[in-house]
């Protein structure tokens, strides 16, 4: 599939005043930012240590207020300093984005934890439905499977033991001198970013070609996906609902998982199956990455991107379900488990497998379609 030819829609060809420096706006953007990034995090290092020896944030799927608040800052202020880095003074530029993403892969973990032990307890209950009570009206492929209780309480001991690890290095973080450094850095760059003297230039002169960078790396990118692969919906519907019945996928309790997504180890040992799915998925993940910066471009230049949350949206689907098929994998692989329990975590690892190909036949279907698909032909309107 090909990306759809650029649209006639206006793009963020200026910046939102049109006698701003690239300097102005770029400082403007950065200091509301750094403001979000200081006002959150006294409040995420009250959440982390509140309760010691606990971890505050399960009681949330999407983790504590403050945290939140302090990842969306970092990743709109990383973004930023990225595609529009040849404004900055290199070194501090360079500096500045490494040290705002050891702290965004600190605090995302515990998070992550939390969102993957929902999902994935939630699609074991789902797949152990017996019928009567499920949402579809017809048993889950593991309906009184006997693999069904113990994989639940590995999972879900698994998963725990990960967020207690993740939520101790947090609270070991949160008080080192480097968090504080980086404080401090971001308190300079509320008062004045070290702009070259390029960043004097007119904002609609200077913004819209670094910005269109993103876009056409993005684009470049998405060129390179396997969107024709994913261009037929997968039916993981028929792992959760395999009772026959009119206009769903008929099938007996305990049947073959679809050949799309076959249980952990068939037809490879456990680690060639990891390393060919993690290759596999590597273009998408990059792709993810490319969305955000996208989006937070738009958002320099003071222009909507909705049509990108979608995609965004999509993509967060994507790697999410990738990230719990490799942790059922990891969970299959636990000694001394019994066949039952790892037949059980291979139907959740299809399962997952599968709810990353419905997020790639997702983005195949909003990405041709995107109205301001020429936005990464800025430079040359």
């Amino acid at each position: 599939m090909t990306a759809a030819a650029p649209s006639t829609a206006p793009g963020p060809a200026t910046a939102p005043a049109s006698t701003a420096t690239a300097g102005e706006v770029l400082s403007g953007y950065l200091t509301a930012q750094a403001g979000n990034f200081l006002r959150a995090l006294p409040q995420a290092v009250g959440e982390a240590g509140a309760r010691p020896g606990a971890v505050p944030s399960l009681n949330s799927p999407t983790g504590a207020a403050g945290t939140g608040e302090l990842l969306r800052a970092v990743r709109r202020i990383g973004g930023a300093l990225h595609t529009f880095g040849p404004l900055f003074e290199p070194s501090w530029a360079r500096e500045a984005r490494a040290e705002l993403r050891w702290l965004l892969n600190l605090l995302a973990q515990e998070p992550a934890y939390l969102r993957r032990s929902a999902r994935l307890l939630a699609a074991l209950d789902s797949l152990s439905a017996t019928g009567a009570a499920s949402e579809g009206g017809g048993p889950g492929m593991l309906a009184g499977h006997q693999g069904a209780p113990k994989a639940r309480a590995l999972l879900d001991r698994q998963l725990t033991l990960a967020r207690t690890r993740a939520h101790s290095t947090v609270l070991q973080e949160l008080r080192s001198a480097r968090l504080h450094a980086l404080a401090d850095r971001m308190t300079l760059l509320v008062g004045e970013a070290p702009l070259l003297d390029s960043a004097t230039a007119r904002a609609g002169e200077v913004l819209p070609p670094q910005g269109a960078g993103a876009f056409a790396e993005l684009a470049a990118t998405v060129q390179l996906l396997p969107l024709q692969r994913a261009a037929s919906a997968y039916q993981g519907d028929a792992l959760h609902r395999l009772a026959g019945g009119p206009g769903r996928a008929g099938g007996t309790p305990g049947g073959s998982v679809p050949a799309q997504g076959r249980p952990v180890g068939a037809g490879a040992s456990g680690g060639d199956a990891d390393s060919v799915l993690a290759t596999d998925d590597a273009p998408w993940q990059r792709t993810r990455i490319l969305v955000k910066r996208a989006r937070y471009a738009l958002e320099v230049c003071g222009r909507p991107g909705g049509e990108l949350q979608a995609l965004d949206t999509v993509l967060d689907r994507h790697q999410e379900a990738a990230d719990a098929a490799v942790t059922v994998a990891t969970a299959a692989r636990t000694p001394r488990i019994t066949p039952a329990t790892a037949y059980v975590l291979g139907v959740v690892h299809a399962d997952q497998r599968l709810e990353v190909e419905a997020a790639r036949y997702a983005f195949g279907h909003l990405w041709p379609n995107l109205p301001h698909h020429g936005w990464h032909e800025w430079a040359s309107a």
